[in-house]
């Protein structure tokens, strides 16, 4: 399920909420939205998870200036670490 512009207005709009509490509620989508995906789903699904992703953590950027801007930032870099080189041996 990936959870619409709708659900996410919904949560920044709550005035009894803390700002703490609606960033949890935002995370708890994301998390759900990537829990539900598996090695069946599509690049179509996956897509648009990520897109998703963007919506909620630029909700974040809202209410939080500093960790929507860091969310956002990662995102962006989409960039992964070679693994690292062990090139000692271990003898015994």
């Amino acid at each position: 399920m990936v959870y619409t512009i709708d659900k996410i207005n919904k949560v920044l709009g709550y005035k009894t909420w803390s700002d703490i509490k609606k960033i949890d509620e935002l995370f708890k989508f994301d998390c759900d939205m990537h829990c539900n995906l598996g090695t069946d789903s599509t690049k179509f699904e996956k897509l648009e998870v990520r897109k998703a992703s963007r919506k909620i953590y630029l909700a974040i950027k809202t209410i939080d200036i500093k960790l929507g801007t860091l969310l956002i930032q990662t995102m962006d870099s989409n960039t992964t670490k070679p693994p690292i080189k062990n090139d000692r041996t271990i003898s015994v």
